[in-house]
């Protein structure tokens, strides 16, 4: 859902609005009263909602507590004891990130 960017002409409230692309354009100001409230161009906001891709795979946090119980229980959990592996400078593959496992990296 976008947040759109509204300011008075008269008296110089602002305010970011969260709206559906349907509903009407606001014009009537919540601070003075008058019809000059209108939308500002900026930059396009937005608001994910609900449980998705980027809440459960990419977010971090409580999705990423999910898969340490999954991996204990298969038993390819690490110990405490192996020594995390070194970070390397190489940049990803142009090709979308193939980990090196391609005829490209042969």
């Amino acid at each position: 859902m976008p947040i759109y960017a509204y300011k008075c002409d008269s008296c110089g409230f602002a305010k970011d609005v969260l709206q559906k692309i349907s509903d009407p354009l606001l014009t009537e100001c919540p601070s003075c009263g008058k019809a000059t409230f209108s939308k500002q161009l900026t930059a396009a906001g937005f608001q994910l909602k609900g449980s998705g891709w980027y809440a459960t795979d990419f977010k971090g946090g409580a999705g990423a507590a999910v898969a340490a119980p999954a991996a204990a229980a298969s038993g390819a959990a690490a110990s405490a004891d192996t020594p995390a592996p070194a970070k390397t400078d190489a940049a990803p593959a142009a090709t979308g990130g193939c980990a090196g496992g391609c005829a490209c990296h042969s």
